[in-house]
């Protein structure tokens, strides 16, 4: 595990794997780089794969804030000091968001060669403009149980993701060991902090600017996101495309590693 020391004091973990064209890789809410374990092991044989864990994940220090300009400003140093150059950033779920944010800033949009977006969504709750996503409800709901019972609201949200697959027999034991067992997760209100930025982000403002070539990757079975909102990314930023897998949930690069490898390395050839 390597670590950055930031302006203000604060360490910022990451992983780096590989060499070649940079491929960044953004985890989720209240995950940490650990997720990508598995996929940073065969991309890493073409790729230089770097994962940084989010501020207050992970081996990164806390911050003053958890919105996506907070985390996008720790990135943006980030890849300021390392020099990262022609990169390919992929987000998954909240690291898409994060993603786009970051991708917004002109400085670090000039460092980038493209996209992919994984169970992303411009905005996660409904409203009355926007439809592909979850009741406000219910965001408040899963806020509730987390401060009622941490590990087990945790526990059940990372089954969520894979409702309704058919995946082969232990697999869903080893991406636990792997994904989650093998990491750590946030103290209960970093967690709790990062899902207020789930309900209060809307980036749809940010798309038409995204020129970037974008590889949107949606589960047809995502009971997180609807693949409603992979739809609409792929519908309104300019030089996008969409991959819409049947069958399955919100982790895709889980569900079916290979395949994934499989499609991005042909997307950036």
């Amino acid at each position: 595990m390597n670590s950055l020391l930031l302006a203000d004091g604060r360490r910022l973990a990451y992983r780096d794997a590989g060499e070649g064209l940079v491929l960044v890789l953004l985890h989720g809410w209240a995950m940490s780089s650990v997720v990508f374990g598995e996929l940073s092991a065969e991309l890493s044989r073409d790729f230089r794969v770097l994962s940084p864990d989010l501020r207050g994940h992970g081996g990164s220090d806390p911050g003053p804030g958890y919105g996506c300009s907070g985390f996008a400003a720790d990135l943006s140093e980030w890849f300021s000091v390392l020099d990262l150059q022609d990169a390919v950033l992929l987000g998954w779920s909240l690291g898409g968001e994060v993603a786009l944010t970051l991708a917004a800033d002109a400085q670090i949009r000039s460092r980038l060669r493209a996209l992919v977006l994984v169970a992303t969504t411009p905005r996660f709750t409904a409203g009355a403009d926007w439809a592909a996503g979850l009741p406000a409800t219910q965001l408040r709901a899963l806020a509730r149980d987390l401060r009622r019972s941490y590990l087990k609201t945790m526990g059940d949200f990372f089954a969520l993701q894979f409702v309704g697959e058919t995946l082969p027999k232990g697999r869903h034991q080893e991406i636990l060991r792997f994904a989650v067992r093998a990491g750590r997760l946030p103290e209960p209100e970093i967690a709790l902090a990062g899902l207020e930025t789930l309900g209060g982000e809307d980036l749809r403002g940010l798309l038409p600017q995204l020129q970037l070539p974008t590889l949107v990757v949606h589960g047809e079975l995502d009971r997180i996101v609807p693949p409603e909102a992979g739809r609409f990314l792929a519908a309104t930023l300019p030089n996008a495309r969409l991959e819409l897998w049947p069958n399955t949930g919100h982790a895709p690069f889980l569900s079916d590693p290979l395949r994934f490898c499989s499609l991005l390395r042909n997307f950036l050839s």
